[in-house]
C-alpha cells in the first residue's frame, strides 16, 4: 500500500512538472504556426533589418527594428537605475544594517514588486514626466525616459532581494578571513562578498532584465505608441509588448496579415529573451568556475 501511495505521489509530481513543459511547447507551437503564416507574405530579411514599422498604415512596412530599439532603450534605462540601487541596498542590508532593520525593510522593498504596473504607468505619466519637463523642456509628453526610470524603480526588489540572499549565502569564513587580513567593511563587501556571490547577483540581474523586457503597462501608458528607430530617450517610442497590446484591442480582424504581426513580434521577443537567457547562463557558469 505504501508503494502504491509513493507511485501515485511520484506520478502526480511528474504531471505537475510536465504542465510547465507542455505549456511552453504550446506557446511555441502557436507562435511558430502564426509566424510561419506571416512570413509567407512578408520577407524575413525585411522583418529583421527594416527600420520602419507601419503594418496598420496604408503604406505597410514590417521592419521590427523600431520596436526592438524601443524595448532595448527602456530596458537599458531601467537597468541603469535598478542595478546600482538594488546592489547597494543588498550590500547595506547584508553588511551594515542590523538584522532587525533588515527584517523590516526587506519585506517593505518587496512590496514594490506587488504594486500593479498600471499604477506605475500613471505615476510615470502624471508625476515623473511633468517633473522632468520642468528642467528638460524638449521632453515629450510620452517618452522612454520616464517609463524607463519608473520601470527601474519597479524592478529594484528583483535585484536587491535576490542579491541580498546571494550575499547571505556566502560562507562566514570568507568574511572573517578578510577581516583577519585587515580589510575594512567596504573592502570586504566589494572585494570579497560581491565576487563570491557573483553568480547569484548575475541571476538577479538576468531576472530583472527579463522582467523589464516583458513589461507592458508602464511603457504602454507612459512611453507612447510611436515606433521610431531612435535611441533618444526624450521622444515617444513603442516597445514590442506595447504593439501587441495595441493590436490585441480588437480593432484588427483576426487571421489578417496585420493580426499575425503580433505573433511575429511575440516570436521575436521570445527569441530575444531565449538568447539573453542562454548568454546569461554562460556568464553565470563562468563566474561559478572562477570563484569556486
Amino acid at each position: 500500500m505504501a508503494k502504491v501511495k509513493e507511485k501515485a505521489i511520484e506520478g502526480f509530481l511528474i504531471c505537475c512538472s510536465l504542465i510547465t513543459v507542455l505549456t511552453t511547447l504550446g506557446i511555441i507551437l502557436v507562435l511558430a504556426t502564426e509566424t510561419i503564416a506571416f512570413f509567407r507574405e512578408v520577407s524575413v530579411i525585411e522583418f529583421f533589418t527594416g527600420t520602419e514599422w507601419t503594418p496598420l498604415f496604408a503604406n505597410k512596412k514590417f521592419g521590427i527594428l523600431p520596436l526592438v530599439c524601443g524595448t532595448l532603450l527602456t530596458t537599458s534605462i531601467a537597468i541603469a537605475v535598478a542595478l546600482p540601487l538594488g546592489l547597494t541596498i543588498a550590500i547595506y542590508l547584508n553588511e551594515y544594517a542590523h538584522q532587525k532593520f533588515t527584517a523590516i525593510v526587506k519585506p517593505l522593498l518587496e512590496i514594490l514588486a506587488a504594486v500593479p504596473t498600471v499604477v506605475y504607468g500613471f505615476f510615470a505619466l502624471t508625476f515623473v514626466t511633468p517633473f522632468l519637463q520642468s528642467f528638460i523642456p524638449d521632453l515629450s509628453g510620452f517618452n522612454a525616459l520616464s517609463a524607463g526610470l519608473v520601470m527601474g524603480v519597479m524592478i529594484i526588489p528583483y535585484i536587491s532581494s535576490l542579491s541580498e540572499d546571494a550575499l547571505r549565502a556566502v560562507p562566514k569564513s570568507l568574511r572573517e578571513a578578510a577581516y583577519g587580513m585587515g580589510s575594512t567593511k567596504l573592502q570586504t563587501a566589494f572585494r570579497v562578498m560581491v565576487p563570491a556571490a557573483s553568480s547569484g547577483i548575475v541571476v538577479s540581474v538576468i531576472l530583472a532584465i527579463s522582467r523589464a523586457i516583458g513589461e507592458t503597462m508602464i511603457v504602454a501608458v507612459a512611453a507612447g505608441q510611436e515606433p521610431k528607430f531612435t535611441f533618444n530617450p526624450l521622444t515617444s517610442i513603442e516597445t514590442i509588448t506595447t504593439y501587441i497590446v495595441q493590436v490585441s484591442m480588437g480593432d484588427v480582424p483576426q487571421n489578417s496579415l496585420e493580426y499575425r504581426t503580433i505573433f511575429s513580434a511575440g516570436m521575436a521577443l521570445f527569441i530575444f529573451t531565449f538568447l539573453l537567457n542562454n548568454i546569461s547562463f554562460f556568464i553565470k557558469k563562468k563566474f561559478q568556475q572562477r570563484y569556486e
